[in-house]
């Protein structure tokens, strides 16, 4: 099974990207892509841009790379109580390529941030629209305060309780 990963936020820093990378991680025998947004350079989103442009480059390299797996691990980043906006645009030129971004392949939709709330607004909605944009979404999880439940040290989840359902998330990919 090959797995796409990423965190939807442009932190070089991104405790997204390593919740993401961890999850993925935890499907056996997996072969894990990790994924960073950095690496599709896109305009800020218009239609007058689009029509000057055509297809964004870095939205059709998104795209590519999401058809090559056989299931989807995304972490979301949390910008008051929304989508980060770099995350944002680079989705929106994608959905004007191919409107089921996600292929119907299966999804888990992952959340943290460094507070308790673990990011729980953004997953909700990521969640909540997912089926529009082709995403058949397996589990969802928030994980709140990533920094006193991850340990950077191993890469992996401190909190037993949490790694138990990111793992049982994680396995329903298969």
């Amino acid at each position: 099974m090959r797995i796409v990963a990423f965190g939807a936020s442009t932190s070089s820093t991104s405790i997204n990207k390593a919740l993401a990378t961890y999850a993925a991680n935890q499907v056996e025998g997996a072969q894990v892509q990790v994924l960073d947004i950095n690496d599709y350079s896109v305009p800020m989103f218009s239609e007058d841009t689009e029509k000057e442009i055509g297809q964004a480059e870095g939205a059709r390299a998104f795209l590519a790379d999401l058809a090559e797996a056989d299931a989807i691990v995304i972490s979301f980043a949390e910008h008051n109580g929304s989508y980060a906006a770099a995350y944002k645009n680079l989705f929106d030129w994608a959905s004007r390529i191919d409107r089921s971004i996600f292929q119907n392949k299966p999804v888990v939709h992952l959340a943290t941030s460094p507070g308790p709330g673990g990011a729980q607004t953004v997953l909700a909605a990521a969640t909540g629209s997912a089926p529009y944009f082709g995403a058949d979404v397996k589990a969802s999880v928030s994980v709140p305060s990533f920094y006193d439940n991850f340990d950077f040290e191993t890469g992996s989840i401190s909190n037993e309780e949490i790694a138990q359902q990111v793992k049982e998330a994680v396995a329903q990919l298969a």
